[in-house]
């Protein structure tokens, strides 16, 4: 490999697509995705060889910190020749955590090819399933490295022919996926094989592995790799296969420049019009075209600032340039272009499309947003699809860090979108709210790391509030008795909150393009026109009034009553979620002076808290997914811990060598799960949980478990009752 190339040479090669592959790895938690991330860096001269399998350069914390947070990059350029032609390769890291934010289908959608690692002893697992599915969707083609092959030899001590088995198995299965996800053409195109040399074997940790056509190149038999164990010699191994050459060979083979990819990925990824200009110069990856760039990550760095890092699809970006931030308004300059190089951002002040760049000066951006020299279609909408479910109040120790922490929860939160942090200034808590337990002990962490004491509550399981049936008509009043509103309630339809969650529907939405999606789903022609607003969360209130007076001047007012009631449902002060509110009539005072916002909006709330409280209100809980590999013997212990939490079953799938249960538990009965599950199956248990879906809390304990959250909030001791807001008739 020689010495590290000069960027002024690295720069050429950035002009010539042929030779430019932007490429992910993708896998299974655990199954050893940064280390073979790092085996490659340490390839392209940018970690010392000694150190690579063992540095974990991608991973956070600790690492990090020595580091100055720069490897945290979203992304690396190596550098690779291969026949006497260099390559460059841009890589993406993809967190392997399915936090279910979108991170990975971000990183996906600016790659165009996908290395998924499957660890040889425990098989495609469900998240492996789960990253080919989404690869697939986002027309990533995926080539197959099988780590962990010295396992097989060392730990399992299979025979070769078993061993050969293995390893079909894992390569028949990943087939099996691209056939169950993949459209037609790609079953044909796509599956990964030994022959065509799209699957390689090897082992991260000793950094040696190699695909059949290399080995048969070499004249190298499978008996040569077992007889290299048995003498213990793996340095012969790493010197004749090294691994980064097995995977990045492969990928020059394999997966597509960016000039090709984008002909048939663009149509797939983006909903523009493809005939327009946009369309046309993202289609040809072209780099005289209008620029447009979709925002894969972004960073603080300390000294530099807000560095934003994703996918050129077309023109060139360049120091000075303005670009849009698409959908929001928002217009600003390039101060300087730059390339991770390894851990390093090395400034090249011009990039052409096809490329990963690092810009800075365009501090409001987000992960997910377009940017573009043209307001334009965006990639996605800016909503994020995570519901954080458990939230800690902290506070500093001493009061003179306030400033620092506020500081550092700014910073974490422009890094991941999928933490929200809210100060309460009544209180002076600040809560972090997380994905789940796991999430907000990271944060914490980081926190910490970055030099904070901090005092931490306990973790609060957030709750949502629903109804489950229609609800009567109300009337509310105004405290001054001048005006009624009539509202009633119903459930709204799951598979329309599930578009508002996913950002397909949403209140910037033009009322034509939402008319049409909510008749799609079955809504009345009339109630589909009169959507007056949707809450991301998950709600929709709906104007069915006719010819009502003054009700123009009013909306606004009664869209805040709704709000109120949507952030503070009437059971127990949460958030409401899937519920419709339909306004049906207003009897307004024909003075301004007496229709103020004082008495409108709580004349709203009053109807629709009273209409909710005849619906079947229910209090919904955070159901999460879980699955505990474990070795077959513990497999009951695994199931008896669930099932004494409120635990569902759903699968237990046995290979060999490791079990599989698969289930769903409730977040509130996951806090001390840690030890439960430690100590059961005397620490052989690894698991993972991701959020799953809301789900009522059983009637046996929903009493209590309101009252508790009451309590908490000092709120009255009791259920709340129609006549709190309204006169019964």
């Amino acid at each position: 490999m020689g010495r590290v190339k000069k960027i002024s040479e690295v720069l050429d090669i950035l002009r010539q697509k042929d030779q430019i592959r932007n490429i992910g790895v993708i896998a299974h938690v655990d199954h050893g995705k940064t280390t073979t991330t790092d085996s490659l860096l340490a390839a392209a001269g940018l970690l010392s060889p000694q150190l690579a399998g063992r540095a974990l350069a991608l991973d956070y914390l600790e690492e990090e910190q020595q580091r100055q947070m720069t490897i945290k990059a979203a992304n690396i350029s190596l550098y690779y020749e291969m026949n006497g032609k260099p390559y460059i390769i841009n890589m993406i890291d993809t967190p392997g955590h399915v936090d279910f934010s979108g991170r990975v289908t971000r990183a996906l959608r600016a790659i165009d090819g996908a290395v998924v690692v499957v660890d040889a002893v425990e098989g495609v697992m469900t998240q492996t399933e789960t990253v080919i599915r989404q690869a697939l969707s986002e027309r990533v083609k995926p080539v197959l490295y099988i780590n962990k092959v010295d396992r097989l030899i060392k730990e399992l001590k299979l025979t070769p022919e078993k061993i050969q088995e293995t390893l079909v198995r894992i390569a028949t299965e990943v087939n099996r996926l691209i056939d169950m996800y993949g459209e037609p053409w790609m079953r044909e195109e796509w599956k990964v094989s030994f022959q065509n040399g799209s699957i390689a074997l090897g082992s991260a940790k000793d950094r040696w592995g190699f695909t059949v056509q290399q080995a048969q190149k070499k004249g190298i038999k499978f008996s040569d790799v077992l007889k290299a164990f048995a003498d213990s010699n793996i340095d012969w191994l790493r010197e004749n296969f090294p691994l980064h050459e097995a995977i990045l060979e492969m990928v020059i083979n394999h997966h597509p420049p960016p000039h090709k990819a984008q002909k048939y990925r663009i149509p797939k990824i983006w909903k523009g019009p493809i005939d327009s200009e946009v369309g046309q110069d993202m289609i040809e990856c072209d780099e005289k075209g209008i620029p447009v760039m979709v925002v894969t990550d972004v960073k603080v760095d300390p000294a530099a600032g807000v560095v934003v890092t994703g996918r050129l699809f077309s023109g060139t970006v360049s120091d000075g340039d303005s670009l849009l931030i698409v959908g929001r308004n928002i217009e600003a300059r390039v101060q300087q272009v730059a390339v991770y190089m390894g851990p390093n951002r090395e400034i090249v002040n011009t990039l052409p499309a096809g490329n990963i760049p690092a810009l800075l000066g365009i501090e409001e951006a987000r992960a997910g947003d377009t940017l573009a020299g043209v307001e334009t279609v965006p990639f996605e909408t800016l909503k994020y699809v995570s519901e954080p479910v458990v939230t800690v109040a902290i506070e500093p120790k001493h009061s003179k860090d306030l400033p620092k922490l506020i500081d550092f929860l700014n910073k974490l939160t422009i890094e991941d979108p999928t933490l929200v942090t809210v100060v309460r200034p009544e209180t002076g808590e600040y809560l972090i709210s997380g994905m789940g337990t796991l999430h907000l002990e990271i944060a914490l962490t980081w926190i910490q790391k970055a030099g904070l004491e901090i005092v931490a509550g306990n973790p609060i399981i957030l709750y949502r509030e629903s109804v489950n049936q229609r609800g009567k008509v109300f009337e509310g009043k105004s405290p001054n008795r001048h005006n009624k509103i009539y509202f009633y309630v119903e459930k709204l339809d799951d598979a329309i909150v599930d578009l508002i969650r996913r950002g397909e529907l949403f209140d910037e939405m033009d009322r034509k393009q939402v008319a049409k999606i909510l008749r799609d789903h079955g809504w009345d022609a009339d109630e589909a026109r009169n959507v007056w607003m949707i809450d991301s969360g998950g709600n929709i209130l709906v104007d069915m009034t006719k010819g009502a007076q003054y009700l123009h001047e009013s909306r606004m007012m009664i869209i805040g009553g709704f709000q109120r009631v949507i952030q503070e449902g009437p059971l127990a002060g949460e958030r409401m979620r899937g519920l419709k509110a339909v306004l049906v009539n207003v009897d307004l005072h024909e003075d301004p002076v007496h229709r103020g916002y004082a008495q409108i909006a709580p004349a709203t709330w009053r109807a629709i808290y009273a209409s909710i409280l005849t619906a079947n209100p229910v209090l919904l809980e955070p159901i999460l997914k879980i699955e505990v590999k474990v070795p077959p013997d513990f497999i009951g212990a695994v199931t008896s811990i669930l099932g004494s939490k409120r635990g569902r079953i759903v699968d237990v799938a046995q290979s060999e060598y490791i079990s599989v249960v698969s289930g769903e538990i409730p977040a509130a009965e996951a806090s001390d799960l840690a030890e439960l599950m430690r100590g059961a199956t005397m620490g052989k248990a690894f698991w993972g949980t991701e959020f799953h879906a809301w789900k009522p809390v059983p009637e046996s304990i929903k009493e209590k478990v309101i009252m508790e959250i009451r309590k908490r909030k000092g709120m009255p001791l009791q259920l709340p009752k129609i006549s709190d807001f309204v006169e019964e008739a």
